[in-house]
């Protein structure tokens, strides 16, 4: 094995809500001149593929390292059938759908995929916020009536959003980001998401989008009331069954990871090396379990970044 870390190739998706922050902040070239609302970064799905785009295992996708690498570039003990963490960068120039993700023990469709994920907030513009859990005191039945007299809005809690500020979405909880947030998302593999209200606009095709109001009322957590936003106070921001995502402030060289595993870095601020490599603000590169002693090191002054293992 010769590589010292693994990049991919981004896969952009244009979005009624996206903008044009991934080029602006990050300096990327988008191929296309709509919104784009989502980068994602590494994926491993039977729609969607990550592509390595350097070194070794250039043009290789991230389901055949899994297949055919997964102990020596993965590390022991995984058996999921597809890489199982999807990382994404978010770009909400506009307000996102009212959504939920079922639990593992609410799935209404055969195919539904449970959904956990995080957000890592990179970037806000004033007055940026989102939308997340009930006021306190909001049942079921009030819901239901909101959603039948379109006032949904007044009974979601919303709190402001700033750099650096994150928050765990565990399947159940009812969610929107508001227009102004580029974040980082790191979400088990999975791509079900129940739509409850649209705020009354339209899709890029000119009709409204679908809703899952039924499902969404079965899976929404009704005793999630008035949530908040973490602030960064150490190293672990959070640990759950499906990933653990670290903040680093890198201000001389650690190893990648202390333990013969994958880790997955994303590049908040600063620039940082791994090998003969650099990284900048943005990049995502995953070190091999291989290589997991080998130093992350600081480029021209500090640098910080995620680390996402599971």
């Amino acid at each position: 094995m010769n590589a010292e870390c693994l990049t991919f190739q981004p896969l952009y998706m244009e979005r009624v809500w996206g903008g044009r922050k991934l080029q602006t902040h990050f300096e990327r070239q988008l191929p296309s001149v709509n919104p784009i609302g989502e980068s994602w970064e590494l994926v491993d799905r039977d729609d969607a593929q990550s592509i390595v785009t350097a070194v070794e295992f250039r043009g290789v996708s991230l389901h055949e390292l899994w297949v055919s690498q997964r102990t020596d570039i993965f590390g022991d003990g995984y058996d999921y059938p597809r890489f199982p963490i999807l990382v994404k960068i978010l770009d909400a120039s506009d307000v996102l759908s009212v959504q939920v993700h079922p639990p593992a023990h609410r799935t209404i469709e055969l195919l539904d995929e449970p959904k956990t994920e995080f957000w890592y907030f990179v970037a806000t513009d004033e007055g940026a916020g989102i939308y997340v859990g009930l006021k306190k005191g909001t049942r079921k039945n009030d819901f239901e009536s909101a959603l039948a007299s379109g006032t949904v809005a007044d009974l979601l809690h919303r709190i402001p959003s700033q750099e650096d500020d994150f928050i765990f979405i565990p399947s159940g909880r009812l969610h929107a980001i508001d227009a102004g947030n580029l974040l980082f998302e790191i979400q088990q593999n999975s791509d079900t998401t129940y739509r409850v209200f649209d705020w009354n606009r339209l899709g890029l095709d000119g009709k409204p989008r679908a809703l899952h109001v039924e499902q969404s009322l079965r899976c929404i957590d009704f005793d999630d009331h008035e949530p908040s936003l973490g602030r960064c106070e150490d190293e672990t921001l959070v640990a759950c069954n499906s990933f653990r995502v670290d903040r680093l402030s890198l201000e001389h060289a650690i190893p990648a990871n202390s333990m013969p595993k994958f880790a997955i870095f994303q590049v908040v601020s600063g620039q940082v090396s791994f090998g003969s490599r650099i990284f900048g603000r943005g990049d995502l590169f995953l070190v091999p379990a291989y290589n997991h002693t080998n130093l992350l090191k600081p480029q021209n002054g500090p640098a910080k970044l995620l680390r996402t293992t599971l």
